[in-house]
């Protein structure tokens, strides 16, 4: 078991977190948001936290399902765009994410993925030959990115149409191309690709608890991820090849990621654990668990 953060950010901070909140900067802005994992209480005081934040999230479901509002649930203390870039660099590897306002509360970014990013890049750039990546669940496209950056071959899938459009803008903004877009439910996806006999060198999958795929599909990760996972196993090519597994839901031990994947893959050099991230007044968050190997 290991616990991972991310080295190499410039654009992004965490500054504090507690009573349920977290305080953290993206490139020019600094945003409120919740965080039912802060169950401490902060460090810094609520005329800090004021003072510093650019935006505040509220969330109100009932309230963001009536509106037509895209950025509903957000309150603002100054007059901001809203869209906004964030650069990531790791060695020769120069990301550019277009942000932006969500009636969920999010901005487009999950920063602890970073340290993915970074493996993803040094595995793929270490190989012979660069091969082909899937992306599964792949939401704004940071993995995507990396993959490519890297020289490989990506095909990228997400359920929401929206999301597809998100991830080739900031595809556009990182000067890269020719991402494989694909609409569509992530486990029909991989069926399909296994019947047609494809593989993969490297598959990312980053599942929700709860989803939809575009035609009304059901998901549901404890009772769909066992499945996906040995389809998987059928993807994977054999050698030059890696897997990497995120998970956010909360009560999911890291555990349960090694114990499927020994289930269907014979993994080399595995790595599992938790995500947090620091912040500079001296907190560590938890952000999920991953597990990754390479073959």
């Amino acid at each position: 078991m290991q616990l991972l953060f991310p080295r190499h950010w410039q654009d992004y901070e965490l500054i504090d977190s507690g009573d349920f909140q977290k305080l953290e900067r993206f490139g020019k802005y600094t945003l409120i948001r919740p965080e039912p994992q802060a169950i401490w209480k902060k460090k810094l005081s609520d005329d800090e936290w004021k003072k510093q934040a650019s935006a505040v999230f509220v969330r109100d479901s009932a309230k963001a399902r009536k509106s037509s509002r895209e950025d509903e649930g957000w309150t603002y203390s100054q007059k901001l765009n809203h869209r906004w870039p964030l650069k990531y660099q790791y060695k020769d590897m120069q990301l550019t994410m277009s942000l932006q306002f969500t009636s969920f509360g999010h901005v487009g970014v999950f920063p602890e993925q970073a340290e993915n990013w970074d493996f993803i890049y040094d595995t793929v750039k270490a190989w012979p030959e660069p091969g082909k990546v899937l992306n599964l669940f792949a939401y704004t496209g940071g993995s995507s990115l990396a993959a490519r950056a890297a020289g490989s071959e990506v095909t990228h899938v997400d359920a929401v149409k929206n999301m597809i459009t998100w991830s080739n803008d900031n595809q556009q903004a990182s000067g890269l191309k020719d991402i494989r877009w694909v609409v569509e439910d992530a486990l029909k996806f991989v069926k399909r690709e296994v019947k047609r006999g494809k593989q993969y060198n490297g598959i990312i999958l980053d599942p929700p608890a709860y989803g939809r795929g575009p035609d009304g599909e059901k998901w549901v990760i404890e009772e769909s991820l066992t499945e996906l996972m040995e389809l998987c196993s059928q993807l994977l090519a054999p050698r030059q090849a890696f897997l990497v597994l995120n998970m956010y839901s909360m009560g999911l031990s890291a555990l349960v990621s090694a114990n499927l994947v020994e289930s269907f893959f014979q993994p080399d050099n595995m790595q599992f654990g938790e995500f947090y991230l620091p912040s500079t007044s001296g907190q560590r968050l938890p952000l999920g668990t991953f597990l990754r190997f390479t073959r």
